[in-house]
């Protein structure tokens, strides 16, 4: 299976380097691919050339960063806070609770927020009308969205990681506790210098593939939720979303092709150099 769904598919690089056209007479993928005509890097200048090239690249950016800083810290906190919780029913609700977004699909999770947003019927404007204020239009108003998209990574993906990092404090030794309680230790510093300190390996694990994923963006995140308005393209427009808009008007799989490469050739790059400033700093925490 890993050699049918991840490497067998990476023939389709070539299609990067190609003027991929369709011969009506002979309908076959691989004889069209065959004889199409070879490109160069022409298919990675559509990227670059078109207007919103910046917008898009310092939004993919900035929104990742965000997106690993706060995957940590909250995540982190909250498990650190679930592991001090001693009834077991009100343990396990709370994971179930924190982990069922997880599970939901953004399109499922975009209509839930149009209920709040929705100028004409949503609760959000409903509530500004009945204190006295105009009802504000959130899918035309920018402004707003860096937040409410960063909220809505976040409800949808902290129970995932909190999991994880919960599972690994259940596995330190308790012993450790005891003795650092032993020795005068609050709740806070057995946090510091006991739970964290084991945490620190999976910390490091999950940020090196998180930074490799840097170039790249969750795509319904920022297609559905915005409900595709392009009043907030300045604010949602990512490198995956431009791409998807471009192959929808133009049909051309190589420069869809092309993007996807150059997004896997630089997150490549980014796991190395993350994987390099993490082995220096912690050489048992890094991935190789």
């Amino acid at each position: 299976w890993l050699l049918l769904l991840r490497y067998l598919p990476m023939g389709g690089i070539v299609l990067a380097f190609k003027n991929y056209k369709v011969n009506p007479r002979n309908p076959s993928f691989i004889s069209n691919l065959i004889n199409s005509k070879w490109v160069g890097f022409k298919n990675f200048e559509f990227l670059f050339k078109t207007d919103s090239a910046w917008v898009m690249i310092r939004n993919t950016l900035a929104y990742n960063i965000v997106f690993i800083i706060l995957g940590v810290i909250i995540p982190v906190a909250f498990a650190i806070m679930m592991n001090e919780i001693t009834r077991k029913f009100f343990k396990k609700a709370y994971q179930t609770m924190m982990f069922f977004p997880y599970f939901l699909s953004w399109v499922v999770v975009s209509y839930f927020l149009n209920a709040f947003l929705d100028a004409q019927y949503g609760m959000i404007p409903a509530m500004q009308e009945a204190a006295g204020h105009a009802r504000t239009s959130w899918y035309t108003t920018p402004g707003p969205w860096p937040f409410i998209l960063t909220f809505a990574n976040l409800w949808k993906n902290v129970g995932y990681s909190t999991v994880l990092y919960l599972a690994a404090i259940t596995g330190i030794d308790t012993n450790q506790y005891e003795a650092a309680a032993i020795d005068g230790a609050t709740k806070w510093q057995q946090v510091l210098h006991v739970t964290i300190p084991h945490l620190r390996t999976m910390i490091a694990i999950l940020f090196i593939m998180n930074v490799g994923k840097i170039f790249a963006s969750d795509f319904g995140l920022f297609y559905n939720v915005p409900m595709q308005n392009g009043a907030l393209f300045s604010v949602t427009q990512t490198i995956d979303t431009y791409v998807y808009r471009a192959y929808m008007a133009t049909g051309d799989p190589g420069q869809s092709s092309a993007a996807g490469l150059l997004q896997n050739v630089l997150g490549f790059v980014c796991i190395l150099t993350a994987n390099g400033i993490v082995k220096k700093i912690d050489s048992e925490s890094s991935l190789f």
